[in-house]
């Protein structure tokens, strides 16, 4: 995955002959495989989507965990906005989350504030928010799922990791654990040559994992809409809630 400064997209796709803004490459990153028009800035469309969900989106850095599109093909299960304040404090994250039936949605997270940690400087290290399900994702999980999600600030390393929830129990998680690779163009080659079609690989991965579950007799959830939305067309999640109890771009791996 890569974590890209949306600000500075075009020069830093212009790292690595085999990179490029929204013209076919190696690995491409193109406007619309993120939210909103994609003829308008990527800063404009996040704060548009943001007043849409009663948020303020802040005016620092915003930085973007994504995966980009490789020879022409890209799928993002869930693409994660960090979003600082002037002072590069993180205050604001947004999940962009993507199924397999041509559905999305943006998932706008606060901080919870007793689950905040700081550094001396008061800088947020770790920031964990919590959501109610609003896409059908995958056939196993029913629609009355609460999510917690807890991220570390982007540094040296990274950690963004998920739980579902159902009846106040646990039944789910996930965790990504990424660590920091210089942007530059020695470094891109290497990262293709291993991980040439890696969005092809997550398409994979993601109908082997279904088709083991359904094997083993895990019943499968009823869709509620062609592409699995949950909320009424048009509408965008308002349920933003407080749940009681470096450089500009890095390019990441899990290896």
């Amino acid at each position: 995955m890569v974590l890209l400064d949306v600000d500075r997209i075009g020069d830093l796709m212009a790292a690595s002959r085999f990179t490029s803004w929204n013209r076919f490459n190696w690995a491409t990153f193109a406007d619309r495989d993120h939210l909103g028009d994609p003829k308008l800035p990527l800063r404009e469309r996040l704060a548009a989507d943001a007043a849409r969900s009663g948020v303020e989106l802040p005016a620092g850095r915003i930085l973007l965990l994504t995966h980009l599109r490789y020879l022409g093909y890209c799928f993002n299960p869930v693409s994660f906005f960090y979003c600082f304040d002037r002072d590069d404090r993180l205050q604001l994250m947004l999940a962009e989350v993507n199924n397999t039936f041509g559905g999305s949605h943006n998932y706008w997270l606060r901080p919870i504030p007793q689950s905040i940690n700081q550094s001396p400087d008061c800088a947020i290290t770790r920031f964990s928010s919590f959501a109610s399900k609003s896409l059908y994702v995958s056939p196993f999980i029913a629609a009355d799922v609460d999510y917690t999600f807890a991220f570390t600030r982007p540094g040296e390393s990274l950690v963004a990791h998920m739980e579902a929830w159902k009846d106040a129990e646990t039944f789910f998680d996930a965790t990504l654990t990424l660590g920091r690779r210089e942007w530059s163009a020695t470094q891109i080659r290497r990262a293709l040559v291993r991980h040439p079609l890696m969005t092809v690989s997550v398409i994979v991965g993601i109908h082997w994992e279904a088709l083991k579950l359904w094997w083993k007799g895990v019943p499968l959830v009823p869709r509620q809409t062609p592409d699995g939305a949950l909320d009424e067309p048009g509408t965008t999640d308002q349920r933003i809630r407080t749940r009681p109890t470096s450089s500009d771009s890095v390019l990441t791996t899990n290896d």
